[in-house]
């Protein structure tokens, strides 16, 4: 028997640590609240433009390199339950500066995709000017960050009712689409069709399933986390990719690749096309509810993060604060709302996609490294999982949008090497 060795979640039992109040099912939804958010409503226009007719091969691929990465996660939650995900597990696997790495890419890519969920929010909930939109976006982005800084309870009931609405919204629009006769065959490939394309594709889509993150960045507010977070993320992700696959199903069969690719809007473009005109108004409260779903959970992820790296000393020691009360990272989200509603109010970032997912790609690249690096005593899945994701997140992060992948890299750059001069300054 070794000695005992302190972990993070030693650590974490000072008077400033979290309360454990999450049982697999608020687990489980927090996270399907994350993917099965505004995404399912706009990542399919840019993905089919990408991949042609094999959309559905990369939605495939997506779902493969999502479920490696979700088997990574959870077997390094289960040794590290704490707040922070892959930014404590990049720390205590490979490094310090892998952590951060891990840590700063979650951040930027997730703040920036929250002003995307909060715009999307506004752009279906009020068809006004775009000033009075922006303001709407700005009242979303406060409210919901008064529910989380209530506490973790009061974020999984709103998120079960947002997830609730929004799952009976798709299941209309499916019903609507699959019983209408389809004018369009289902193909997986075609002439021209670009392996780039199907990857980059994946890439994009990936978007949509990065939200079981949520799920493993609370660690430290779950009940028994080696056994809630496995189970939570496996259920949430198993459930996400088959409305996804059931959603792409009927959007080729209804509006075909072509015009996928060409709507803003595809799912009311696609209740259109069958000619249910009443069921648009229910789609446009389906896309609001889902984008506040996402919403909701990126800002309780992206708090928890930020107090684990503050934690760590690599983000102001200010940010590090746990309410008495609430026992929520509340200087983190009272910072994070400040951040997102300057977005909001001057930045157009409904294009964020590609630039999101560089950052959550790369921030799944390190968990999987981190989890090669696990003995076989913590191990939960076959090592292979992890080095094919870890090789299927590289693939994809170099695939996207050369626009986002420069973008993503520069952003990455400039705090590895904020990093680096404030380390060297103390």
């Amino acid at each position: 028997m070794t000695e005992h060795q302190p972990t993070p979640e030693d650590k974490a039992t000072k008077p400033a640590g979290l309360a454990r109040r999450l049982g697999v099912t608020d687990a489980a939804i927090i996270g399907l609240g994350s993917m099965v958010g505004a995404g399912v409503f706009a990542v399919w226009a840019p993905a089919a433009r990408a991949a042609g007719a094999a959309l559905l091969i990369s939605l495939v691929l997506a779902a493969i390199v999502a479920y490696c990465n979700a088997a990574s996660s959870a077997q390094l939650a289960a040794v590290y339950p704490v707040s922070g995900g892959t930014y404590v597990y990049g720390r205590e696997r490979l490094g310090p500066g892998w952590g951060f790495a891990a840590g700063w890419a979650f951040v930027i890519g997730k703040t920036a995709s929250c002003a995307a969920m909060a715009l999307t929010f506004a752009t279906y909930a009020v068809p006004g000017p775009e000033w009075l939109r922006r303001l709407v976006a700005l009242a979303a982005v406060v409210a919901l960050a008064a529910v989380n800084y209530r506490g973790i309870t009061r974020t999984a009931r709103l998120t079960r009712v947002l997830v609730g609405c929004t799952l009976v919204v798709l299941a209309t629009v499916v019903v609507v689409l699959l019983v209408a006769r389809p004018d369009h065959a289902l193909t997986l490939w075609s002439y021209g069709t670009s392996p780039y394309g199907v990857l980059q594709a994946a890439g994009l889509l990936f978007f949509a399933f990065a939200g079981y993150a949520r799920i493993a960045t609370m660690g430290e507010e779950v009940r028994d986390p080696a056994r809630t977070i496995p189970r939570a993320i496996t259920i949430a992700l198993a459930v996400a990719v088959g409305i996804y696959l059931v959603i792409g199903i009927s959007l080729l069969t209804s509006l075909g690749t072509a015009g996928i690719a060409g709507a803003t809007a595809p799912l009311a473009s696609a209740v259109n096309e069958v000619g249910a005109d009443g069921v648009v108004p229910v789609v446009r409260i389906g896309a609001a509810l889902a984008s506040l779903g996402a919403l909701l959970a990126l800002i309780a992820g992206i708090g928890r993060t930020s107090l684990a790296m503050a934690r760590g000393g690599d983000l102001p020691s200010w940010l590090a604060a746990v309410h008495p009360r609430f026992q929520v990272p509340h200087h983190a989200e009272v910072a994070l709302a400040a951040v997102v509603g300057v977005l909001v109010l001057v930045t157009d970032l409904r294009g964020v996609i590609g630039f999101s997912s560089f950052g959550v790609l790369l921030y799944y690249a390190i968990a999987n490294a981190a989890a090669i690096t696990q003995p076989p005593e913590q191990r939960r899945f076959p090592k292979a999982l992890s080095v094919l994701g870890l090789t299927g997140c590289l693939v994809l992060a170099v695939t996207l949008p050369i626009a986002s992948v420069l973008t993503g890299a520069t952003v990455l750059a400039i705090g590895l090497a904020g990093r680096y001069l404030l380390k060297l300054r103390r």
